[in-house]
């Protein structure tokens, strides 16, 4: 247990199980010092054990669709009251696509799912930092942290039209961390992670395959969700102050990889 984050009050969005990224960052910031609430939808906690990661923390969870401006005014005005002042971090850890889930071909998407996973997993970004930025919600040289994907930048079969949301994702990241950056030196940043086994990422076609491929070609090997959280603690704390409106990618080198010894002997194999 250390204290990069001692005293500071943080908003996990997204924790569903301890699978996820987003309990790991709970898990490790309240070790380092923090306090945090808990959010995620109605559905998301019948089906997911936040109550549970929320009594280990001795925090609360405040329900909410993230989609939704009252639903988010209420997430960021619960928060402060039960944790006593400003919020110093966020961690928006949404993610959805219903065309991926109903295994729709990428030529053949249904256009009102894709304006839900637009929604779900981009717009929502937007509309917290919004409904925070509106109600002052956020401290003076606060930490936004989102989750993205390298299929932002590059196109991967089967991840379909999530690969859409997050280019929306890291672009909102940066335009919106402009304006919070000028108003309230509030850094806005996205956080590029592996190929990580959790409920979400399972359900992408042939995600097994690309964890394995990921790993080969990633000189450090894929990250895991706990060195995942590691890094958004960093990106919390007030190691990272001046740094804002970037993608970082945190792959272990995959997206600066070609091709590797260890990938092409795989195929060498086949």
């Amino acid at each position: 247990m250390g204290n990069l984050l001692e005293g500071k009050k943080g908003i996990i969005f997204g924790a569903l199980n301890d699978m996820s990224i987003a309990w790991k960052v709970a898990e490790r910031a309240v070790e380092e010092g923090a306090q945090v609430t808990l959010t995620n939808t109605a559905l998301a906690l019948r089906m997911g054990e936040t109550q549970k990661l929320a009594e280990k923390l001795n925090t609360v969870v405040i329900p909410a669709d993230a989609t939704n401006i009252d639903d988010l005014t209420k997430v960021f005005e619960e928060s402060q009251k039960v944790l006593g002042g400003k919020i110093d971090f966020v961690l928006h850890s949404i993610g959805m696509s219903p065309n991926v889930r109903k295994g729709k071909p990428y030529d053949g998407l249904d256009y009102n799912m894709l304006q839900t996973t637009l929604d779900i997993s981009a717009i929502s970004f937007h509309k917290m930092m919004q409904t925070a930025s509106k109600i002052d919600a956020i401290a003076e040289g606060g930490s936004v942290l989102a989750l993205s994907y390298i299929a932002a930048q590059r196109t991967f079969f089967g991840y379909d039209d999530m690969a859409e949301a997050k280019a929306l994702l890291e672009s909102f990241a940066r335009s919106f961390g402009y304006v919070y950056g000028r108003s309230k030196g509030v850094r806005v940043n996205t956080i590029s992670q592996s190929p990580t086994v959790t409920t979400a990422g399972s359900g992408v076609k042939g995600f097994n395959d690309l964890v394995d491929y990921a790993e080969r070609m990633s000189p450090l090997g894929n990250a895991s969700a706990e060195e995942c959280a590691n890094y958004c603690i960093v990106m919390f704390s007030d190691l990272t102050r001046k740094v804002t409106m970037q993608n970082l990618f945190h792959d272990g080198g995959f997206s600066s990889m070609g091709m590797s010894s260890l990938a092409m002997e795989q195929y060498n194999k086949n």
